[in-house]
């Protein structure tokens, strides 16, 4: 638990990041995005993919390329993403806007061909949320927050037997943080 000098709220550790030009990235992450229900096929997809290029990274590396990433992806579009060929690939992997790696591109460009074939991607991954949680059952700390659950391990293999990729539970457990399927923020914090 940490209390932020600039307006007194507690937040989540994790929020903080370090002092200096990221400070306010991360805090706004936290307070306007992390944990708070969030559907819709363009947006599930978009954090998805973040999540993806996430894994074995800083998630403020992601943050700082959001902008791009979304630039160089159009906007996410599924159908747009999901035709996307080789010289595709080639511009993603000379764009020194977003990371760089070549697995993960093409792991997107594949999520977006799944992604299509989907009828409502908010509502397969929608499907695997466990029953909420009232605030006095979340996180007393981080070290209550799992890496993965029976509900992330379920949503992995359900999207790899779709043909998705960079979908193991642990990146399946992310997205469902991130996208408020679960409520992992501490119980101290301020978030609602």
């Amino acid at each position: 638990m940490t209390v932020l000098p600039d307006d007194g709220l507690v937040r989540c550790d994790w929020a903080l990041g370090r002092p200096g030009p990221d400070f306010a990235l991360y805090r706004d992450y936290h307070d306007q995005e992390w944990g708070r229900p969030l559907r819709g096929r363009v947006p599930l997809f978009e954090r998805m993919s973040l999540e993806a290029f996430q894994s074995g990274l800083s998630w403020l590396t992601i943050l700082r390329k959001r902008e791009n990433f979304r630039h160089a992806f159009s906007g996410f579009d599924i159908e747009t993403v999901a035709r996307y060929t080789d010289a595709d690939v080639a511009r993603l992997m000379a764009d020194q806007g977003i990371v760089r790696n070549r697995a993960k591109i093409e792991a997107t460009i594949a999520n977006a061909r799944a992604a299509a074939d989907v009828e409502d991607l908010s509502e397969l991954l929608w499907s695997f949320a466990p029953v909420p949680r009232v605030r006095s059952q979340r996180p007393a700390d981080a070290s209550e927050v799992p890496a993965t659950t029976a509900e992330s391990t379920a949503m992995a293999r359900e999207l790899k037997r779709r043909g998705f990729r960079f979908v193991g539970p642990t990146t399946a457990y992310a997205l469902m943080q991130a996208t408020g399927m679960v409520d992992d923020h501490l119980r101290t914090c301020w978030v609602p």
